[in-house]
């Protein structure tokens, strides 16, 4: 397999993949957004600098088995041709302020993305939150509904 630049890469897949969801609704300019729901993008957006397909160096933190988390990097260049292997996953299952150390000594402290340390630690907060209420030591938060009363 031919090793390509990750621009050209994402010349060729930024508008048109299989991941590419598209919604219509308020943006800035456009008034639709692209999300991606490829492996690797840690902020969903199809984004050349969230990309899982178009950069070389990915990291992510996903959902694993039973409740757990773990921080999905890409490994050397060395399985280009087997796309399964490309992928090494660390688990995530020590408490929460062991965890923030070790996605930092993992990416930013181990040079290998810098720039998604604060996309990943906060994705990381929001998978052991959900990863609590679904074990059911944080309950549910209730959603509000009406206006409440009016006191007078």
């Amino acid at each position: 397999m031919v090793a390509i630049p990750d621009s050209l890469t994402w010349e060729l897949t930024r508008r048109n993949t299989a991941f590419l969801k598209k919604k219509n609704g308020h943006s800035k300019r456009s008034g639709a957004i692209q999300f991606s729901v490829e492996k690797g993008n840690i902020k969903s957006l199809n984004q050349f600098k969230f990309s899982g397909l178009a950069n070389s160096k990915v990291c992510d933190v996903a959902f694993g088995d039973d409740n757990k988390a773990v921080l999905v990097t890409r490994t050397a260049s060395k399985c280009h041709s087997k796309p399964s292997k490309s992928f090494a996953t660390t688990p995530l299952n020590k408490d929460f302020r062991r965890v923030e150390n070790t996605i930092t000594t993992q990416t930013a402290n181990n040079y290998y993305r810098r720039d998604l340390k604060q996309a990943a630690l906060g994705k990381w907060t929001c998978v052991y939150k959900a990863n609590r209420r679904a074990k059911g030591i944080k309950p549910v938060v209730a959603v509000k509904k009406g206006r409440g009363k009016l006191s007078s």
